[in-house]
């Protein structure tokens, strides 16, 4: 083995463009630049081992994005989206039962005619064909590790991890040096809580002047189902039981094709008791009366978990820095109440590479693309966020009930006044910073999964098709390893172990009846890159930092 004193240096290729993350908004962003200019070089660089591999979204998709990118994208024989949207229904559960709130009540935004339910992993695939016959050079199984910076502290690209690193830190036989990809601007398309992006927002302050950025958890399976109870095009999506009136979330349950059906369930993850678990909520949710019965007789087929920004308007940070910006998730476009952003993602790549394209044919490079800044507000993104502004910090700071109600009437006012009685509210703190200490608050106790429609984390993590190669370095990393155990366990009860979805931590004891000798314990090799401990561990000690390429998460069409 090999000190990792003697690396060598990195190869390096140069591009007119450079794109972190091959989702909607990262392939977006690379199609419009060759759509504008077929002589710009293009490259996207993806961590999952192809594309779509860490895409996971419910997904009822707002097609406004693809008919502004691919105006005939209907017409296509191999379109990703097929199923529109045929009912729109809405719940508000108790443990036993469940009102169906009517559609007419509903703010006009929050209707889904027009849209469709299907696989955003699919959509990638899809928008990557049409990358790549236009000329854009797609590199999956690479992880886009660090950013490059010139002596005027621009971003310059991108290089990628190194690969075949011992656990130790040693280089082995199969050593890999990672490459540079050098650009001229640089797009950081990594989704919700992304590690480059991370890294820009705190480099160059971002967020400075912002309200914090905030996050849910969104956990998601997808079920084979008897075909007699299958309805193409139905979407139900429901709040209330199982989460307490003071802990915002809810579920979604989508009729795809081929007898698919997608159910996921979501949490904010700014909830304070810290003996939630938000996997255990989700199997909870589908023994409701309600929902089990879709699930008789039905096969799950696969799962998965990511975190969804959910600040919107007042959380986005600023979207442009010298040498790149911020699209996608990267930056936030979510539309919490719609739960949606696919169709903002898509939008926003376009916006990226529109004036990136100006930029390059004037001679700039690496500087700040101001005018994205600028006009993102102003975009269909703008329009899509403002009027829904202030119905997550209601929620909040009102309670489920409470919450949701003055958070529709604020919609209703935006819909028909164009102005809201409550101006543009703050969220308040970080979700880190929103957990109860355990003599606080009332633990809560889930039952055993049946194995049938309710299942433990480790055999869903199963299904996830998630891998690491063992022998690399931990890419979770602890700022301090004592906290864990000296810290959080004995105020927190270590909440990492519950908010994980994955099984990945755990408080290992010496003398287990006793509970003495506790140690912390993190395999690394379950995670399915969901960021959850990156942003709800209450010490902000957790970093989640890029493992090998190819690593995480193989979703085959979530």
């Amino acid at each position: 083995m090999t000190e990792p004193a003697e690396l060598p240096p990195r190869e390096g290729m140069d591009f007119d463009v450079v794109v972190v993350g091959a989702g909607p908004a990262g392939l977006a962003a690379a199609i419009r630049v060759k759509q504008l200019d077929p002589d710009l070089s293009v490259v996207v660089v993806e961590k999952g081992s192809e594309v779509g591999a860490h895409i996971l979204s419910g997904a009822v998709i707002d097609p406004i994005g693809l008919d502004k990118l691919l105006p005939d994208w209907r017409q296509d024989s191999d379109r990703p989206l097929k199923t529109e949207v045929t009912q729109d229904r809405f719940y508000l559960l108790g443990p036993s039962g469940g009102i169906r709130l009517p559609n007419a009540l509903m703010p006009p935004l929050m209707n889904n005619h027009g849209n469709y339910v299907g696989s955003l992993a699919n959509v990638a695939r899809y928008l990557a064909t049409k990358a790549e016959a236009l000329g854009v050079e797609i590199y999956p199984g690479f992880a886009a590790a660090e950013l490059l910076f010139d002596e005027h502290h621009r971003v310059t690209g991108v290089a990628t991890g190194d690969m075949g690193v011992s656990r130790e830190g040693e280089m082995k036989d199969s050593f890999t040096r990672g490459m540079e990809l050098r650009g001229k601007y640089t797009f950081l398309a990594e989704g919700a809580r992304g590690s480059l992006a991370k890294q820009a927002i705190a480099r160059y302050h971002l967020d400075r002047g912002r309200e914090p950025a905030k996050f849910g958890i969104g956990l998601k399976e997808l079920w084979q189902i008897d075909p007699a109870k299958h309805q193409p095009g139905l979407v139900t999506h429901s709040f209330g039981w199982p989460l307490d009136s003071k802990t915002g979330g809810g579920s979604f349950l989508y009729h795809l094709e081929d007898g698919l059906v997608s159910v996921g369930f979501v949490v904010h993850l700014n909830y304070e008791n810290p003996t939630l678990s938000p996997f255990d909520e989700f199997q909870r949710f589908k023994t409701h009366p309600a929902i089990a019965p879709t699930f008789e007789g039905a096969k799950r087929i696969s799962y998965g978990a990511r975190a969804i920004t959910e600040g919107g308007w007042q959380s986005v940070p600023k979207v442009a820095f010298p040498g790149g910006a911020l699209i996608g998730c990267s930056a936030g476009f979510v539309n919490v109440p719609r739960i949606k952003g696919s169709h903002n993602a898509i939008i926003s790549g376009m916006l990226a590479a529109e004036h990136a394209v100006i930029a390059i044919q004037q001679g700039r490079a690496n500087d700040s693309l101001t005018a994205y800044e600028d006009e993102w507000r102003r975009s269909e993104i703008g329009r899509d966020l403002y009027p829904v502004r202030n119905v997550k910090p209601l929620w909040s700071k009102f309670g489920t009930f409470l919450g949701i109600t003055l958070g529709g009437l604020d919609m209703w006012c935006n819909t028909l006044f164009k102005r809201s009685p409550f101006g543009t509210m703050k969220h308040g703190k970080p979700d880190h910073a929103t957990l109860k200490p355990l003599s606080a608050v009332k633990p809560i106790v889930y039952p055993k999964p049946d194995g049938k429609i309710s299942f433990d984390k480790l055999s869903s993590v199963f299904l996830s098709a998630t891998n690491h190669e063992e022998d690399q370095p931990v890419h979770l990393k602890l700022k301090d390893p004592n906290v864990p155990v000296r810290d959080n366990l004995p105020v927190y009860g270590e909440p990492a172990r519950l908010y994980c979805p994955a099984g990945v931590y755990e408080i290992v004891y010496g003398d287990e009846a006793a509970k003495k000798d506790p140690r912390f314990v993190i395999n690394a090799q379950n995670c399915v890159h969901c960021k959850t401990c990156d942003i709800k561990d209450p010490a902000q000690n957790i970093v989640w930092a890029t493992p090998e390429g190819g690593g995480g998460p193989n979703y085959p069409n979530m």
